[in-house]
């Protein structure tokens, strides 16, 4: 394999034993990789590179711009490269900031170097945005690849939460999803499922989705779980 498709993982971070170790387990496995431990130096690069990236592995505290504020960037520049997080932070509410702000994935300190190694290769081997087709469902454009909802044309400002729950159900259209399969994709962590979150979310996604006055597109099987419709 030749280095201009050998795919490259730019890790992000200021702790060099913690980073060494790092990439030396990616170069073991046939990575690239591409090193910054400062955040102003990094989201510089990352906004400025030409070398396709297929994941960034970022810690939350660095110095200049934090991990929070990359990804921000990076998400408001359509940049959509999988983004793991690495975080001594591991509150719920550390943790939601950084999937809001546009992570993919996040891993609380310390943790053992070869699973930070399996995760980060786990989101370069997801397959290219380019062959997610946005989905249409009426004046509805879902486009998993910018993580945007179009209603119309214009973006609706959902949540990530709403927005994968919309995704999932369409692409299971006209199919039941059952409650197990929402909660197993949408609550990773048991701290954020509630007895009713799931129907909280659907109803939040319907506000979105639904036309007033008219049936709900999200359709409840008692028992079962929903179904979209067209």
């Amino acid at each position: 394999m030749t280095e201009s498709i050998t795919p490259l993982i730019a890790v992000v971070e200021d702790e060099d034993h913690l980073a060494q170790g790092l990439l030396f387990n990616l170069q073991a496995e046939g990575y690239r990789t591409h090193h910054e431990s400062d955040g102003d130096a990094a989201l510089a690069y990352l906004l400025a590179t030409k070398d396709p990236i297929a994941a960034i592995v970022l810690d939350c505290m660095l110095p200049g711009a934090d991990g929070f504020t990359i990804v921000r960037a990076l998400r408001e520049a359509h940049h959509y490269t999988p983004v793991l997080m690495l975080t001594a932070r591991s509150r719920p509410e550390d943790v939601l900031e950084g999937l809001e702000a546009g992570a993919d994935d996040y891993l609380p300190k310390p943790f053992d170097l070869r699973e930070l190694a399996a995760r980060a290769q786990a989101l370069a081997r997801r397959v290219s945005p380019w062959v997610h087709p946005v989905i249409v469902l009426g004046n509805l454009e879902i486009d998993p690849a910018r993580r945007e909802v179009r209603r119309g044309g214009q973006t609706l400002p959902m949540r990530r939460r709403e927005r994968s729950l919309l995704e999932l159900l369409a692409l299971n259209r006209g199919k039941a999803v059952s409650r197990q399969t929402i909660e197993a994709k949408l609550y990773v962590d048991d701290n954020d499922l509630r007895s009713n979150s799931i129907e909280v979310a659907v109803s939040q996604l319907r506000r979105w989705i639904d036309a007033p006055g008219q049936p709900s597109r999200i359709v409840t099987l008692r028992g079962e779980g929903y179904r979209l419709d067209q």
